[in-house]
């Protein structure tokens, strides 16, 4: 079985600029956005909070889900971000490890 993964939504600002990736070790991944080392959307725009993000036994799953997601549209992605996190606070410092 493939190990486990993440999709996970960084923002720049409050229902601001997003961009949605998937990792297998997310902590890690923050960093490279934080350090403008990332995607260069996130560097281009200042999109640096990570907001929003779900594990996944599978990294399989992790992918099939961020494809999806990069699908829908704004309102969808604000709706599944404000559902867990409504006042769009930095989750970096919840990670564990």
């Amino acid at each position: 079985m493939a190990k486990g993964g993440y999709v996970y939504i960084m923002a720049n600002r409050y229902r601001g600029t997003t961009y949605i990736g998937v990792t297998a070790y997310l902590p890690h991944r923050v960093m490279q956005h934080r350090d403008d080392k990332g995607a260069e959307h996130c560097r281009l725009y200042g999109v640096k909070r990570l907001v929003y993000m779900e594990r996944h036994e599978d990294i399989r799953d992790a992918i099939r889900r961020e494809k999806a997601m990069k699908k829908w549209n704004r309102d969808w992605k604000f709706r599944l971000i404000e559902e867990s996190n409504p006042d769009w606070l930095d989750l970096f410092d919840t990670l564990n490890g």
